[in-house]
C-alpha cells in the first residue's frame, strides 16, 4: 500500500486504493452568478490505477474562472473551477507515472496538464491529447459522485489517469509554478506552432496582449532571438512587458502617426514581423496580427477562446503574403514538459513571480475572485494553508452536490 502523509489512511479495493485523509479535504463549489461559492469536505477519495491525490500548495485564478463566475461562459454546474496550480503528492494508485513514464512518487511537488485524454483515440494518437474524443477538463467538469475534487479550487486534486504529470523543483516559489498548467504551458505551444513555420531566431515577432500568455511568449521569443514587440493598451502592463523581453511596446488605442502606436513601432522595427501571437481574444487585435505581417508570416491565434464577432479577412492579401493561420487551443504534454523546464531554468532572467499579486485563503476564493476581475495583477493567487477554511459540509459517499 502506498505511504501517505501523517494524518492520512488508506483501504485498498480490487485495482481502488481509498484514501482518507486527516483533515478531509475540501472544494470550493461553484453555481451560479451573483452566488457565493460553497465549501463541501470530501472524507473519501478512491484512486483509480494511474490516479493520484495532490494536495495543493497554491492555484492561481485564471481569466476564465472569471469569466465563468460572471456568466460570460457556458458552463455545467455545480462544479470546482481552478485548473492553475502546484502540488505535492500525498497518494497514488497503482502505476501512476509521470508524463516521461517514470513510476510517479508520494511527496513529489508536480503540476499537470489542464486535460484529461484517453491516449488511444484517434486524436490522441495524432499527438493531440488536448482535443481527445472523451476528453476531460480540471475545473471545467460538472461535480461528480467519484471526482469531487476536479478542479485546482480546493484543498487536493483528484488527478485522473490520461493527466500530464509533470514533477518540478522544490525550490522555486509557488508563484512561478502555479500558473505553468495553463498560460505557461498554452504560450509554449503558441511558440512552437510559430517556429514550425518559421525560425524564431532574428525574426520579428509581435505579441498582441500582455497578459500571462503573452508575457510569457514574449520572454519565449526573446529567449529564442526574437526581436518582440507587445501590444496592450494598458500602460503598466507594457511596463511589465519590458521585463519580459520586449523590445518595444505599443498602445494600440492610439492613432497611427503619434509615437507610441503600433504603426509607430512597426516602422521603427524596420521589418515586418513574421511572426504575430493573439493572446488578447479582441477582434481588433486578430485583425491587427493578420495585417501586420510580412511574407510568409504566421498568426498563432491563441486568445479568442470564446464566441465573438467575425474578424475581416481578406483572402487575395491572405494569399499574396503566403500568410499561415494557426489556432493553438490548450497545449499538449510536451508543452507542459518545456513549460516547466523555461520557468525552472529562466526565472531569475523574467519576474515571473511578479504575474501572481494578492494570495487569497480558499475559504476567501470570492473576495480573490473579485480581485482578479481588476485591471491589477495578472493572476490572483489561492492558498488552501493560508488561513482556516470556513467550515464545510461533508459531501456524502455515492452522491454529488446538489447545487
Amino acid at each position: 500500500m502506498t505511504p501517505l502523509r501523517r494524518g492520512a489512511t488508506t483501504t485498498a479495493g480490487p485495482s481502488v486504493v481509498r484514501v482518507q485523509p486527516n483533515p478531509a479535504p475540501t472544494a470550493m463549489v461553484w453555481v451560479q452568478p451573483g452566488q457565493n461559492h460553497e465549501c463541501i469536505a470530501v472524507p473519501t477519495v478512491a484512486l483509480a490505477p494511474g490516479d493520484a491525490l495532490i494536495a495543493i500548495e497554491l492555484a492561481t485564478i485564471c481569466g476564465s474562472d472569471v469569466h465563468t463566475t460572471q456568466g460570460h461562459r457556458s458552463t455545467p454546474t455545480p462544479l470546482v473551477l481552478g485548473h492553475e496550480q502546484v502540488g505535492h503528492v500525498v497518494a497514488i494508485g497503482d502505476g501512476a507515472v509521470t508524463s516521461t513514464g517514470q513510476l510517479l512518487e508520494v511527496g513529489e511537488r508536480v503540476v499537470w496538464s489542464l486535460t484529461v485524454g484517453c491516449d488511444t483515440c484517434d486524436t490522441c494518437v495524432r499527438g493531440l491529447p488536448q482535443k481527445c474524443e472523451t476528453v476531460r477538463k480540471y475545473g471545467h467538469e460538472r461535480l461528480e459522485a467519484g471526482w469531487e475534487l476536479s478542479g485546482g479550487f480546493a484543498s487536493h486534486t483528484h488527478v485522473r489517469r490520461g493527466t500530464a504529470i509533470v514533477p518540478v523543483s522544490r525550490s522555486l516559489p509557488a508563484a512561478v509554478l502555479a500558473p505553468v498548467s495553463c498560460g505557461t504551458a498554452t504560450a509554449v505551444a503558441a511558440l512552437d506552432a510559430a517556429s514550425a513555420i518559421t525560425p524564431l531566431d532574428g525574426t520579428v515577432v509581435i505579441v498582441f496582449g500582455a497578459g500571462l500568455i503573452g508575457l510569457t511568449a514574449c520572454a519565449l521569443a526573446a529567449d529564442r532571438g526574437a526581436r518582440v514587440i507587445v501590444v496592450d493598451p494598458a500602460r503598466h502592463r507594457r511596463t511589465l512587458a519590458m521585463r519580459f523581453g520586449a523590445a518595444a511596446t505599443a498602445d494600440p488605442t492610439l492613432e497611427r502617426d503619434v509615437p507610441g502606436s503600433l504603426a509607430a513601432a512597426l516602422d521603427e522595427a524596420g521589418t515586418r514581423p513574421l511572426v504575430a501571437v493573439e493572446a488578447s481574444g479582441s477582434v481588433l487585435a486578430v485583425a491587427s496580427a493578420i495585417e501586420s505581417l510580412g511574407t510568409g508570416g504566421v498568426a498563432v491565434l491563441v486568445g479568442s477562446v470564446s464566441p465573438s464577432a467575425a474578424v475581416p479577412l481578406d483572402p487575395e492579401s491572405i494569399v499574396r503574403r503566403l500568410i499561415t493561420l494557426r489556432g493553438v487551443h490548450n497545449y499538449a504534454p510536451r508543452h507542459l514538459e518545456d513549460a516547466a523546464r523555461f520557468v525552472e531554468t529562466r526565472h531569475t532572467e523574467y519576474p515571473f513571480d511578479l504575474l501572481v499579486g494578492v494570495t487569497v485563503a480558499l475559504g476567501d476564493l470570492d473576495d480573490g475572485i473579485e480581485a482578479a476581475a481588476g485591471a491589477g495583477a495578472v493572476r490572483i493567487g489561492v492558498a488552501p494553508d493560508l488561513e482556516p477554511v470556513k467550515p464545510c459540509g461533508a459531501a456524502r459517499e455515492g452522491q454529488s452536490h446538489s447545487g
